[in-house]
């Protein structure tokens, strides 16, 4: 019965599925294995989970086009909704693993470029108050989260650049 215990481990890890933490029980435990532990959610929990923050999140958005010709209002939705849609995918893989999936060295710089420019447009929003600042972050973010999301897509990244580059190359 424990070789099978085993070997249904060693399935798990090799398809990617989470091995179950209790069996670890001596082992020191950090805060997002505490968390995972304490917060089990059906499959049906976790989609509705996802939905909404998603549909949330999109809606943030699509409404901070209402609001574009008030930029500080604009990039506080805006960066809310983006905010939103990047919490929903906790929901389906788990805070844990979307961190570690954010600091994968494929994806470290973009997921910290991403982040900074959230981070900025929400300052720039709520303390500096310039409209011309928080226009420029909330198009960093933007540019960011399409740089992150390209990351998940195999071989995207090399695609867009060469794109990039063979439209702005000069030499004919």
């Amino acid at each position: 019965m424990e070789q099978m215990g085993r070997v249904l481990e060693r399935a798990k890890m090799v398809v990617g599925m989470e091995v179950d933490e209790e069996a670890n029980e001596g082992a020191d435990s950090s805060f997002f294995d505490d968390f995972n532990r304490h917060c089990t959610l059906s499959t049906k929990q976790r989609l509705y989970g996802f939905a909404v923050c998603l549909c949330v999140g999109l809606a943030c958005t699509l409404l901070s086009m209402l609001v574009f010709f008030n930029p500080v209002k604009f990039g506080i939705t805006f960066t809310f909704g983006n905010l939103c849609a990047l919490g929903s995918t906790a929901f389906l893989i788990g805070p844990k693993r979307q961190v570690v999936m954010m600091l994968d060295p494929v994806r470290i710089y973009a997921s910290a470029i991403y982040l900074a420019s959230l981070i900025i447009a929400l300052f720039c929003a709520f303390y500096v108050h310039n409209k011309a600042l928080t226009l420029l972050a909330v198009i960093l973010e933007f540019a960011a989260l399409v740089w992150y999301s390209l990351s998940y897509i195999p071989f995207a990244r090399s695609m867009v650049s060469k794109a990039f580059v063979a439209c702005f190359d000069t030499e004919f």
